[in-house]
């Protein structure tokens, strides 16, 4: 692995862009912590139980109400969910993406939303790079001094990600791509060359995991992440034509939850991918005359407040004004106020351990193409057969 890289060979590390005060070397006292792995949940009885008949009322009461909905509604094989899984905040560097790769390997998840930085910090994982426990209540100061980044109380050496840019950069050369293309396609010939280049990081690795499951990622903002910002370099240093295309991302969105027998999500945070997901049912009816009636499921946690005007993208229940979610589904619908650094790993410790705890994966990312030609079509109809209600309409006017 560390022959991989050119800079990866030296123990001692020039940061030649963090002038000034970047040293050669990276203070071990700062690093001292323990490593932090992805945390894959086994499906735990003693949770299970803790969270059925221990969290009775207020917040612990809405994670047992979100666990129930997810396990016992959305999961249920009569029903058919297309779920969605909105991600938002810092949660793969907190090791959190190990709970998203038991999703997806379970089939409990079909596709996902995430922001760009989380799939970049995916990224440390599957090149086998280390970030550690740490404080947040460090001397920032001296951490920028000895090229040590810190994200609240994770704390990795600068070099990791000078490292991974050097990977991205890599591959956005060896790739080909020289056009246009989804976030969805994108990520998935980026997993697909991280399980090439490094048999069996898929084990730790959510872009990794997605190619192998037929898991589509999306990315609601690419260009606000790391990842994008090598993109922007392939483009200026290379003469690259190739692109993210938004307007694939949301007809393919649009596209999958057309074809949903029922549509639920799981919203971590909130933010743009959780608007990303649920602006597709709007578009259905607003944009491509589609009246597809809103989600059926709507599960968030959150720390944001309504009451500033946002909860990153609404309640439930405003959401029905929007057509966003569907009326009749509101008895469906959760807002747990929690940390989802806290709920996700009991949540899918709950949900693993059910009943419904795996299904048949659906490999949305091999279907994209096919659901986008039916949203046409079916676009197409509702355009040609408005159009001649118009014109039948204007001629008994003249009559």
């Amino acid at each position: 692995m560390l022959s991989y890289f050119p800079h990866a060979a030296h123990k001692e590390i020039d940061l030649p862009h963090r002038a000034p005060g970047a040293t050669k070397k990276t203070h071990k006292t700062f690093l001292s912590g323990k490593a932090i792995h992805y945390y894959r949940p086994k499906g735990s009885p003693e949770i299970r139980h803790l969270i059925d008949d221990g969290f009775q009322a207020f917040n612990a009461g809405r994670i047992g109400e979100a666990c129930r909905i997810f396990a016992d509604k959305m999961l249920a094989p009569e029903h058919d969910t297309t779920i969605g899984l909105t991600v938002a905040g810092a949660l793969t560097p907190a090791g959190l993406g190990g709970c998203i790769i038991e999703l997806m390997e379970r089939g409990l998840v079909d596709f996902i939303i995430s922001t760009g930085a989380n799939l970049y910090h995916d990224l440390h994982y599957a090149l086998n790079f280390t970030l550690r426990r740490g404080s947040p209540f460090l001397d920032d100061r001296q951490l920028y001094k000895e090229g040590v980044i810190r994200i609240y109380d994770v704390l990795f050496p600068a070099t990791v990600l000078l490292e991974t840019d050097a990977y991205v950069r890599d591959f956005l050369a060896r790739s080909g791509l020289n056009e246009p293309i989804s976030t969805a396609d994108f990520h998935y010939r980026l997993g697909s060359d991280l399980r090439a280049k490094f048999p069996g990081c898929e084990a730790h690795s959510v872009l990794a995991n997605a190619a192998a499951a037929g898991v589509p990622i999306y990315t609601s903002s690419p260009g606000d992440s790391s990842i994008g910002m090598n993109i922007a370099y392939h483009e200026l240093m290379n003469g690259s034509r190739f692109m993210i295309d938004p307007n694939k991302d949301v007809n393919e969105i649009c596209a999958i939850v057309q074809a949903g027998e029922k549509n639920g999500c799981v919203i971590l945070g909130g933010g743009s991918p959780k608007n990303f997901y649920l602006q597709a049912q709007p578009t259905l009816w607003e944009v491509y005359g589609i009246p597809k009636g809103g989600n059926e499921y709507f599960i968030q946690f959150t720390t944001d407040q309504v009451v500033w005007g946002g909860l990153s993208g609404a309640t439930p229940a405003e959401a029905v004004s929007w057509g966003k979610v569907n009326p009749g589904g509101l008895p469906d619908t959760v807002v747990a106020y929690v940390d989802s650094t806290i709920a996700l790993p009991l949540f899918c410790e709950y949900v693993v351990g059910g009943p419904n705890g795996r299904r048949t994966r659906k490999e949305l990312v091999h279907k994209r193409d096919a659901l986008v030609a039916a949203l046409r079509l079916e676009a197409e109809r509702v355009r040609d057969r408005d159009a001649a209600a118009a014109k039948d309409t204007a001629g008994s006017t003249d009559a």
